[in-house]
């Protein structure tokens, strides 16, 4: 299948418009300062010439300059800010200034070492090409602007006659180019693209990782970086949990458009230990502080739960790609998991503040911050939220698939049929979602998903119900001005862990719709930070009742009952300062 792209659908209002305004208005202000003040904007200056110093920070601070400009780029296509398009096309311009001539663009060896360029694999030279080229065709596509896009593209231009089959192997230590690449075949048809992400993938598992200048980096542990096998070979996911789901973003990708079968084995093999083995209930993934990833199955902990916010961005790209190779339910339910969840904690109700880290339990000590030393969390916050649109739907040949209920107009080439669709509904809060059809004459195949957490709905097409449902989607034809109505019940749901998992083991933890809910010390003030986590419980017998309470967190819905009070997690650590937990012991 294919993705339908951000630009084509306008987000209106309710949940998201909320979201993607607050990005507008504050979380691109917010890093765009902040890129100023760590001097990450200022490398590139300095490597064009345009003012004195040598380079500052991490040596990856590049992408993050190039991933606040890909979310500017989706914010522009909701929104025109010409103030925000001015000062991203300064930054481009001081980007383009430090391209050499030869096409290469990495301001931390033109500043630093030049004689190293391409000598470690894990200095992130094309983790970094990978984010430019992705934010360089997000904002080509927003403002028809390609200055950025061509300086990209001459910069994978270096990289390929470099590295590749003519000149050195190479081995992406953090991986991000692959898929980048992918998303470049798409935008310009050209198949030398799509034939180096292929060779890219072929050259890991094959003992080509070489990391002179990365002492933090043990080649004699190559699945860190998701380097000890071969990619048919893959059985179990490994390493570091945000180079993992580029990786297996990149390996589906090909699988999909090459037809590989041996790609796509190994991504059924790797998501089948993925889930549910090492997948939280909020969607959030990677168990470790101390290698960012995974340890081993089934060990789940809670209150020291990496869970980094990128990971569980990486898990929708990766979840997305393997619905449009599959077309199956589970992945898209995984995709709105964690757009509600694990993602959505990541960043605060006003958009300025972020968690790197997402535990499932707090003592009080985890706050949300303004900014990291490593900062990949709040950038990639910037650009995932106002392309939520792009999750929405796909195509499959003359059929339009419908995955995530979002307040929307879009507009879809379908087949030969360019179809406007609007989407109405206060989701995730309410389980009625409308949609229209206009703009195309005859026949449209529609698919439906019907999230796996609901076992009560129904579809009506102009008021007739429609009984065509099988594996979790309804399928249904529409005409131009046609309406299909969908009813979801979303009642209060406890949930228990599997047996397999220790930490959870006689406790509980309360979900309704696709919001996992936790509780926070300032509602349930009886018990010490120290504690609340251990001790908080909740009454196996007891009703829950829900209230929608529009002056609380922006508007949710809240739950109690049992003696607890529960709100949805993402908004945790919006108010006061205190500890939370999501699972509770089952009194």
């Amino acid at each position: 299948m294919e993705p339908v792209s951000f630009e084509n659908v306008l987000i209106r209002r309710g949940f998201w418009e909320q979201r993607i305004r607050a990005v507008q208005q504050t979380t691109t202000w917010a890093c765009i300062d902040e890129c100023e003040r760590t001097h990450r904007v200022d490398n590139f200056r300095r490597a064009g010439g345009m003012q004195p110093g040598g380079f500052e920070g991490i040596y990856f601070n590049d992408s993050d300059v190039y991933k606040v400009l890909e979310g500017v780029a989706y914010v522009l296509t909701q929104r025109r800010d010409p103030a925000l398009e001015a000062k991203a096309d300064e930054i481009i311009d001081a980007i383009c200034s430090a391209q050499q001539k030869d096409g290469y663009l990495y301001t931390y060896f033109i500043l630093n070492t030049p004689e190293h360029r391409w000598t470690d694999m894990n200095l992130h030279e094309a983790y970094c090409l990978g984010h430019m080229i992705e934010g360089a065709i997000a904002y080509a596509r927003a403002t028809g602007k390609r200055k950025w896009l061509d300086a990209a593209t001459r910069a994978l231009d270096q990289m390929m006659r470099v590295n590749g089959p003519e000149g050195q192997h190479w081995v992406t230590g953090h991986e991000e180019l692959e898929l980048a690449l992918v998303k470049l075949y798409r935008y310009t048809g050209e198949e030398k693209y799509i034939d180096y992400a292929r060779w890219l993938v072929e050259e890991r598992g094959h003992g080509h990782l070489k990391v002179p200048l990365s002492p933090e980096i043990d080649p004699s542990n190559p699945a860190y970086c998701q380097d000890d096998l071969p990619v048919r070979e893959l059985t179990r996911v490994t390493g570091h949990a945000v180079r993992a789901m580029y990786y297996y973003s990149g390996v589906t990708d090909l699988a999909s458009i090459l037809h590989e079968e041996g790609y796509a084995a190994a991504m059924d093999r790797v998501w089948g230990n993925v889930v549910p083995a090492n997948l939280y209930l909020t969607g959030g993934i990677g168990q470790s502080a101390s290698n960012e990833g995974f340890t081993r199955d089934w060990s789940l902990p809670n209150l020291t739960a990496y869970c980094e916010t990128c990971a569980a961005i990486g898990m929708a790209f990766w979840n997305h790609r393997m619905n449009l190779l599959h077309g199956m339910r589970k992945y898209a339910d995984l995709v709105e998991l964690e757009m509600y969840n694990g993602i959505l904690a990541g960043i605060s109700l006003e958009g300025d503040r972020f968690f790197y880290v997402n535990p499932l339990a707090s003592v009080g000590a985890h706050h949300r911050q303004k900014w990291f030393g490593c900062s990949c969390c709040p950038t990639n916050l910037i650009r995932f939220i106002p392309s939520i649109g792009g999750y929405m739907a796909c195509t499959d040949g003359d059929a339009l698939v419908i995955n995530q209920f979002i307040d929307s107009e879009a507009e879809i080439a379908v087949g030969e049929k360019r179809v406007r669709l609007c989407t109405t509904t206060d989701y995730p809060w309410d389980g009625n979602v409308r949609f229209t059809f206009e703009g195309f004459e005859g026949d449209l195949p529609v698919r439906l998903r019907c999230p796996g957490w609901c076992t009560e709905h129904s579809l009506t097409l102009n008021g007739r119900a429609v009984v065509d449902y099988a594996e979790g989607y309804y399928a249904v034809t529409v005409r131009a001005g046609d309406a299909l109505r969908f009813e979801m019940a979303m009642p209060i749901r406890r949930v228990k862990a599997d047996p397999r998992v220790r930490e959870d083991a006689g406790r509980v933890a309360v979900m309704r719709g696709p919001v996992v809910y936790c509780a926070e010390a300032v509602d349930d003030p009886g018990l010490p930070d120290e504690y609340f986590h251990a001790e908080l419980a909740l009454d196996r017998d007891a009703p829950l009742r829900e209230e929608w309470e529009p002056g609380l967190l922006g508007g949710v819905v809240t739950i109690s009952g049992g003696g607890v009070r529960l709100v949805p997690y993402y908004a945790w650590d919006n108010r006061e300062a205190g500890a939370m937990c999501v699972w509770m012991k089952e009194a």
